[in-house]
């Protein structure tokens, strides 16, 4: 038997909520392996470990996704919250990538 959908604000019960909400995770965990797939690509091309941590780069993306949170209604304290935490795993994981990339070809 699959649930339907239901929109938030038609929500009654937890049921639907809960329904709704591991819908969205499964789709943002599809999203978010998109993005790590991009990080991966991002530390196969720089040809230099220090610039992998972008400071610029980082102030740009969240002052990206604080706009976007105004206009689609997110909270910007959970935007910039959950984008900061993003950035710095996915730092963390392009350092895992370029070093494993770069410990095996000579540049």
């Amino acid at each position: 038997m699959t649930k339907n959908y239901t929109r938030p604000e038609n929500c009654n019960t937890m049921s639907e909520v809960r329904f709704g909400v591991d819908k969205l995770d499964k789709n943002l965990v599809k999203i978010l392996a998109e993005r790590q797939r991009y990080m991966t690509a991002a530390a196969r091309i720089k040809n230099n470990r220090d610039d992998v941590r972008d400071t610029p780069r980082i102030e740009d993306v969240i002052n990206k996704v604080l706009k976007e949170a105004k206009v689609q209604g997110l909270s910007s304290e959970i935007a910039e919250t959950v984008w900061r935490h993003l950035i710095e795993a996915s730092i963390l994981y392009e350092f895992q990538q370029w070093d494993a990339i770069n410990s095996t070809n000579t540049r």
